[in-house]
C-alpha cells in the first residue's frame, strides 16, 4: 500500500480547464468561423471567443504544468522537497508533541513524525469544499501505509484553535494562512498561542507583503514579546524552489518563519 498525498493542483481543477477551453473552441468554431452569424456579430463573437479561448488555454496550460511539478508520483516532486525541506526543521525532545496547522492530506505531519518517532504529532484541518479529496480518513490511511503510529488527525480552524495556551512543544505549517482571509499576523499569533515556553516553531508560507504586511516588523515584535528567536528563511531562492520557479508557480516570497518561543 503506497500513501496519497494527492496534489497541490487537484486534478478537478485541470479537468474543468480543460472542459472549459473545449467548450469556448467550440464557440469560436460555431460563430466565429462558420456562416451561422454575419456581419459586425460575427467579428464581435470571433474577437471575443477567440480572447476567451486563449486565455482559457493558457490558464489551463499553466495548471497542467503545476500539476506535474507538485506530483509526488512525477519527476519534479516539488511538493515532497518541500514537505521534506519543512520537516528538517521540526525536532523534538522524546515524548514532546507538535501540531502541525492545516495538515491536508497529512504529509507534513507525517513527515515530521517520522524524523521524529518517540514524539506524538497532531494533524489539524478543516478539510474544506477548496481541496474536496483531503479529509481525516485519506490522513490516516497516509500513516498507515507510511507505518507511522505516533500522529492523530483531528477537524479544527486556524484561526481558533481548539488547544490551551503552551499545550505543544513545536508549532508547524505549510501553506497554510496565505489561503485564510483576514489578518494573517494575528492567525500566526494564534498558532504561537498554544506552543510552549522554549518551544520552537517552523511555519511556511507565501509571505509576501501584500498578503502579510511587514513581516520583518513581525519578527521583531516577537522577540520583543520575549521570544529566544524568530527568523525568516528564504525558500524561493533555490533552497526549496527555484526563483523562476517561484515566479511561474505564485510561489514568490516563501519562506520559513522559525524560531523558538
Amino acid at each position: 500500500m503506497r500513501p496519497d498525498y494527492k496534489n497541490w493542483m487537484p486534478k478537478g481543477m485541470v479537468l474543468t480547464g480543460v472542459g472549459i477551453t473545449a467548450v469556448l473552441l467550440a464557440l469560436f468554431v460555431v460563430f466565429g468561423l462558420t456562416g451561422l452569424v454575419s456581419g459586425a456579430l460575427k467579428t464581435v463573437l470571433f474577437i471575443v471567443f477567440l480572447a476567451l479561448t486563449v486565455i482559457a488555454l493558457v490558464v489551463t496550460v499553466w495548471m497542467i504544468l503545476l500539476c506535474r511539478a507538485f506530483s509526488y508520483n512525477g519527476k519534479r516532486q516539488m511538493s515532497k522537497q518541500i514537505i521534506d525541506g519543512v520537516a528538517e526543521y521540526v525536532k523534538l525532545p522524546d515524548g514532546g508533541r507538535c501540531l502541525d496547522v492545516g495538515c491536508g492530506s497529512g504529509a507534513l505531519t507525517i513527515a515530521c513524525a517520522k524524523r521524529n518517532p518517540n514524539a506524538q504529532f497532531v494533524g489539524i484541518d478543516r478539510w474544506g469544499k477548496e481541496y474536496a479529496s483531503y479529509n481525516k480518513p485519506l490522513c490516516e490511511a497516509n500513516a498507515k501505509a507510511e507505518g507511522v503510529k505516533n500522529v492523530k488527525f483531528m477537524r479544527g480552524d486556524a484561526t481558533k484553535l481548539d488547544f490551551p495556551d503552551e499545550s505543544f512543544d513545536a508549532v508547524t505549517s505549510n501553506y497554510v494562512y496565505h489561503n485564510i482571509p483576514g489578518d494573517k499576523q494575528k492567525y500566526l499569533l494564534e498558532t504561537l498561542r498554544v506552543l510552549k515556553k522554549g518551544g520552537t516553531f517552523a511555519i511556511h508560507d507565501i509571505f509576501s507583503k501584500s498578503r502579510y504586511g511587514d513581516m520583518q516588523a513581525f519578527v521583531k515584535k516577537l522577540k520583543a514579546m520575549g521570544y529566544e528567536s524568530a527568523e525568516l528563511i528564504p525558500t524561493d531562492n533555490g533552497k526549496f524552489i527555484k526563483k523562476g520557479e517561484a515566479a511561474f508557480m505564485e510561489l514568490a516570497g516563501s519562506a520559513i518563519l522559525a524560531g523558538k518561543k
